[in-house]
C-alpha cells in the first residue's frame, strides 16, 4: 500500500473513533432532547429514551414554556443575570490578584500564594457553614450579592491567571513606567490585553461553574422570584406531582447559553488553557 493510502486510511479511522467518541458523549444530550418532546405519560411509562415514535412527538412541552410559564424565564433571567455578573467580578478581581501575585515582588507574596493554593484544596461543603454565617450577619440572605460575592475571587482562577501571567515580559513593564503609566495604567491598558485568551477560557469555566450551580443558591436564597434556573426547575418536582415533561424541556433550554458562551470564546480557549497550564 502506497503512503497517500495509508494516510487515508488512517484519517479515515480517526474520523471513525471520534465519530464514536463524540456520539458517546452526546448521548445524554441527543435523548435528552428527543425526550424533551414526549408528553409527561410516555415519559413516566418509558422515561429518557432515544426511541422515536413520531406520533408521540410534540411541541406542547415547549408551547407551556413560551407562552404559560412566567416563572421559567424569572429563574432563566436570575441565572443569566448572576452568572453574567459573576464572570465579570471574578475575572476582574481574580486577574488582579493573579496579576500581583506574578508581576510584584512585596514582602508576604509567598504566603498569599500558599493561601491561595490552600483555599485552592479545601472544598466549598466546608467553607460554606461560615460563609453562610457571613451573609446572616451582613443580611444578605436572598439577595443576589449573596450569591455573588463567595465567587468573585476563585481561587482556581487566581491560580490560573498567576500561571499565565508569569510568561508575560516584565521589559513592558519597565518601558510603560519609563513613559510616565502608572502600576492601574500599565495592568489595563498594557497586560491585561495580553492575557486576553486567559480571560477567554477562564470566562468559559466560570460561567459553566455559575450557571450550574445548585447547592450554595438553594443555602441563600428563600424566594421562588429570586431563585435561579437549576433550583426552580427542582420545584417543579413535588410530591403532589412531577412534571417531568416540562422539566426536561427547561433542562435542554438550559444548554443554549453555555454552547453561545463556548461558540464565542472558542478561539482563545485552548490556547488559553494551554499557555495557562505550562508557565511555572
Amino acid at each position: 500500500m502506497n503512503p497517500k493510502k495509508k494516510l487515508k486510511l488512517a484519517k479515515w479511522g480517526a474520523n471513525l473513533v471520534f465519530g464514536v467518541i463524540s456520539f458517546v458523549a452526546l448521548f445524554p444530550i441527543i435523548s435528552l432532547i428527543i425526550s424533551s418532546f414526549m408528553p409527561s405519560s410516555v415519559l413516566m411509562r418509558n422515561g429518557i429514551t432515544l426511541n422515536i415514535n413520531f406520533n408521540q412527538l410534540s411541541l406542547a412541552n415547549y408551547s407551556y414554556i413560551f407562552g404559560k410559564s412566567a416563572e421559567y424565564w424569572t429563574w432563566y433571567g436570575n441565572s443569566l443575570m448572576i452568572s453574567v455578573l459573576t464572570i465579570v467580578l471574578s475575572l476582574f478581581f481574580s486577574s488582579m490578584v493573579g496579576y500581583a501575585l506574578a508581576m510584584y515582588d512585596f514582602k508576604g507574596r509567598n504566603f498569599f500564594f500558599l493561601l491561595v493554593l490552600f483555599i485552592l484544596m479545601v472544598p466549598f461543603e466546608i467553607l460554606m457553614l461560615p460563609l453562610y454565617q457571613l451573609m446572616i450577619t451582613t443580611q444578605l440572605i436572598n439577595t443576589y450579592f449573596a450569591v455573588v460575592l463567595p465567587l468573585i475571587v476563585a481561587p482556581v482562577a487566581v491560580f490560573f491567571f498567576r500561571q499565565y501571567a508569569l510568561g508575560l515580559p516584565k521589559e513592558l513593564m519597565d518601558a510603560a513606567r519609563i513613559d510616565g503609566s502608572t502600576e492601574y495604567g500599565i495592568f489595563f491598558k498594557i497586560m491585561l490585553p495580553l492575557m486576553g485568551p486567559s480571560l477567554a477560557a477562564m470566562a468559559i469555566l466560570q460561567g459553566l461553574a455559575s450557571w450550574n450551580n445548585f447547592l450554595w443558591p438553594l443555602l441563600v436564597l428563600r424566594s421562588n422570584d429570586m431563585f435561579t434556573l437549576p433550583i426552580g426547575l427542582a420545584t417543579l418536582l413535588t410530591p403532589y406531582g412531577n412534571n417531568y415533561d416540562v422539566l426536561i424541556a427547561g433542562s435542554v433550554m438550559t444548554i443554549i447559553p453555555i454552547v453561545l458562551l463556548f461558540i464565542f470564546f472558542q478561539r482563545y480557549f485552548v490556547s488559553g488553557l494551554t499557555v495557562g497550564g505550562v508557565k511555572g
